[in-house]
């Protein structure tokens, strides 16, 4: 087995390959790829080091960081499995992850999360935990590998290594650990470098967390010989500022973002003439939202499509769709190697136009989710992975995201998809943001409720936006309930928890409409 096939082989030949070039910038460091390489090898000496040995199970709970960004690189390179907490999670939610994946070893950032760490050491009953930075509760991993030889450490991890081992959100029942190897995870990084369009010089922006899809970003930007930005969060004026002074050429948003840099009003004025290319992604955007960025940013927008169990590259729209009439609801074409199907409740390819759920095949692919046997082949029927996301594939073979099957209202016998509402409302000039959901209604089983949050200043009733809804798309569609908001909740990805407001509405917090 060869070392190219695992995702530190990649790194490796890029770190031998361009030494002297800037590879990370970020929480103060600028480094060089070898002085990135030679931090990541003091890792693993001191992983070894504490015992740990190839296939142990580590967990990491923390936010961006360089010493983060190095320990994982060593984790990639020992063949460690790793699984990323969710900075944002629970102290339930992350004791349930440490149990069912096996951890361990605990890895925690000793400021932002040192209460969450200790207080998970004396739960679960932790062999290891190691902190960056020092700690009362674990051993200072980076005072211990600052200790060791910076020189290349042999590369343990083989192709067949779960590599990584990312839980679900857990928006019905218990969150569900996805299993990828190094095969699966090097494949999407491949589909990556082959279709995404990348500018020649790459300066990539992150403001997100690397645990998520923005730490996908990273091998790509690296294997092409580029600089790795991050940010720990995202803030409108740092992040434009980081654009200019940097001079970043691409970047990775989900649409909340997107949206906040559109309304923020120090945009005008941003120094945006290095940007080349746009990616967003791991949420739906509003045809309208977007609209109004290729005015802001130029037509340098293109959109990734995946999930946890087949990451990032299901499909992909390019910068030159996002020009077509109707291509900016669509999220692309399915990327080469890759098979998609639509398939209707009733088992049968959809036709033209006919929403059916996306089924998918391809060597991104996840294994299946651990330790869940039924549900993983619940997830796999006859050998294609049910997505379920619900679309329609239009004439030229474009794929148009519905919406999720479970977020589908049946409101008086008639399936509603929150999506097509929601890129209505949001083509109203005072509409900012919104999100809909079905509530229990005695008349109609479930009735469609929307919740707006308004631009700056701007105002609308409600009246007007279900007029708005039912013009364009029937009366079925139209909304029975408006509440207007002044922020809606979202995960810390910044994905619309539309758990969180449905648990709202189903205590009867909504506003009717007169």
């Amino acid at each position: 087995m060869t070392h190219g096939s695992t995702l530190a082989g990649f790194i490796r030949t890029a770190m031998r390959r361009w030494p002297d070039r800037e590879a990370l910038v970020g929480g103060g460091v600028r480094w060089t790829y070898a002085e990135l390489g030679a931090e990541a090898n003091r890792f693993a000496r001191y992983f070894r080091n504490c015992g740990l040995k190839r296939g142990d199970a580590v967990a990491l709970l923390s936010g961006n960081t360089s010493a983060v960004i190095a320990a994982t690189q060593a984790v990639q390179i020992l063949g460690l499995r790793y699984t990323p907490l969710h900075p944002m999670g629970s102290e339930d939610d992350h004791a349930f992850v440490i149990e069912d994946a096996g951890i361990t070893t605990l890895m925690v950032d000793a400021d932002a999360h040192a209460v969450r760490g200790r207080t998970l050491k004396a739960r679960m009953g932790l062999k290891r935990v190691l902190t960056f930075g020092p700690s009362d509760f674990g051993d200072d991993l980076v005072a211990g590998a600052a200790s060791f030889d910076g020189s290349d450490v042999p590369i343990e991890a083989q192709p067949e290594d779960i590599t990584s081992l990312n839980y679900t959100g857990g928006t019905t029942g218990r969150p569900k650990g996805v299993v990828h190897r190094h095969r699966s995870t090097v494949a999407m990084m491949t589909q990556e470098l082959a279709f995404w369009e990348w500018p020649q010089d790459v300066r990539f922006l992150v403001a997100t967390p690397l645990s998520h899809a923005a730490g996908a970003m990273m091998t790509p930007t690296l294997v092409k010989g580029g600089t790795f930005v991050f940010l720990k969060g995202f803030d409108p004026a740092e992040y434009l500022a980081t654009i200019a002074r940097e001079r970043i050429t691409a970047t990775f948003m989900v649409p909340t973002m997107l949206y906040a840099l559109l309304d923020y009003p120090g945009i005008a004025d941003a120094d945006l003439s290095s940007l080349e290319m746009l990616i967003y992604g791991a949420a739906p955007a509003s045809p309208a939202r977007l609209e109004q960025a290729i005015k802001v940013f130029g037509p340098i927008l293109c959109q990734l499509y995946g999930q946890s169990e087949a990451p990032q590259t299901i499909s992909y729209l390019a910068k030159a769709d996002h020009l077509i009439a109707g291509r900016l609801g669509s999220c692309g074409l399915p990327v080469p190697c890759n098979q998609v199907r639509l398939i209707t409740p009733d088992g049968r390819d959809a036709d033209q136009d006919e929403p059916g759920e996306i089924c998918f095949r391809g060597p991104t692919i996840m294994e299946g989710y651990w330790s869940r046997p039924e549900e993983s082949a619940a997830a796999f029927r006859d050998g294609w992975l049910r997505t379920g996301d619900i679309a329609r594939r239009d004439a030229d073979g474009y794929l148009h995201i519905v919406d999720r099957s479970k977020d589908m209202i049946i409101t008086g016998g008639f399936n509603v998809y929150p999506r097509e509402i929601e890129d209505c409302l949001a083509q109203h000039p005072a509409v900012a943001m919104c999100a809909v959901v079905g509530v229990p209604d005695d008349k109609w089983g479930e009735a469609v409720k929307a919740v707006v949050v308004l631009k700056s200043g701007a105002m609308v009733s409600g009246e007007e936006l279900v007029t708005a809804v039912r013009t364009a798309k029937g009366v079925h569609y139209a909304p029975k309930i408006i509440e207007f908001v002044e922020s809606l909740p979202h995960t810390a990805v910044g994905k619309l928890d539309r758990k969180a407001i449905r648990a709202m509405s189903w205590q009867g917090q909504e506003r009717l409409v007169g």
